[in-house]
């Protein structure tokens, strides 16, 4: 017996818990995170209990008659308990899409937890998609992954880069003064694209201050002056790079190649995978050559990241 019951504040402890001891939940859709974005989103998450327990949860906001798992977040697919079977998650399916037709939704778009984030395999939801659903994939973007048990070596301009930071003498270390980070990113980004952060520094503070141990400033500096940096999200499997920027000197001085020389083979070489994250537009198949090139330098190999979509 499956009960589909709408997310409510008054639920946060223990959505929480779920998202916690699921298979492949993250903190990103810890109620402490998704939420710092509330007011851009009309939230519409879904909590499927089984014979009264909690079973799995799908992140999701509604946009008129189209449901969107989730319009704020770069994946939010279903997040499933360690005992979802595959069975199981063909019912889930089955009685959402009978709970979203009640409510008058005639579409879903659904982004797929990618499966290097998964604790346990958890890929049931790909089934049920095409089974229950008859999903079309809508988009697939492409990200760049290193692998910890089958590193490779950096290309000759990484390298390079990587020698003319040592001869500068710059330095790596971790640090908390988000506000010049985000200088050094909106200055890049305004200069090359026209375009602001998704997050504003107030943001990535609080969200800092809220997952300390989850969200991690590295710099590189040439002497006290920052020149590049990196804000890492940090998962049971996966450090994801959010962020990555450097000044105009700092690109020129090889402070990116020295700054993750630092986190690939020192600070970080036991996690399992390191995500650079997408190298394609929003909402299109564009691939960024050059985004991807330094990415792919580093020793990276394509993971995608894959949206779905079907009519109700």
């Amino acid at each position: 017996m499956y009960e589909i019951v709408r997310y409510s504040a008054a639920k946060a402890d223990e959505w929480n818990q779920f998202v916690a001891q699921s298979k492949n939940g993250t903190f990103l859709f810890d109620r402490r995170f998704m939420d710092y974005h509330s007011d851009r989103f009309r939230d519409h998450s879904l909590m499927v209990y089984r014979d009264s327990r909690l079973y799995a949860l799908l992140p999701a906001n509604e946009k008129n008659d189209v449901l969107v798992s989730h319009g704020g977040l770069t994946y939010g697919g279903l997040i499933m308990s360690r005992q979802c079977s595959a069975k199981g998650v063909l019912d889930v399916f089955t009685t959402m899409n009978s709970y979203l037709q009640q409510h008058r939704f005639h579409r879903v778009v659904y982004k797929a937890i990618p499966w290097i984030y998964h604790q346990l395999p958890a890929e049931e939801d790909l089934f049920a998609l095409t089974s229950v659903c008859s999903a079309r994939l809508k988009i697939r973007d492409i990200s760049s992954v290193i692998v910890a048990n089958h590193r490779m070596k950096f290309t000759e301009s990484r390298r390079s880069g990587l020698r003319k930071a040592q001869h500068t003498g710059l330095t790596i270390a971790e640090s908390d003064d988000i506000d010049a980070f985000w200088k050094i990113l909106n200055d890049n980004l305004t200069a090359r694209y026209d375009v602001h952060p998704v997050h504003s520094a107030d943001e990535l503070c609080l969200l800092h201050s809220r997952f300390p141990d989850r969200i991690r400033l590295w710099m590189a500096y040439r002497g006290q002056t920052p020149v590049g940096g990196t804000l890492l999200f940090l998962t049971p499997q996966v450090l994801h790079t959010q962020y990555i920027s450097a000044t105009p000197e700092g690109k020129t001085i090889g402070a990116i190649d020295l700054l993750f020389d630092h986190i690939i083979n020192k600070a970080y070489a036991d996690y399992p995978y390191i995500d650079f994250g997408k190298s394609t537009a929003s909402d299109s198949a564009e691939l960024n050559e050059q985004l991807i090139f330094q990415k792919e330098g580093f020793g990276a190999r394509a993971v995608c990241y894959d949206t779905y979509e079907w009519t109700l």
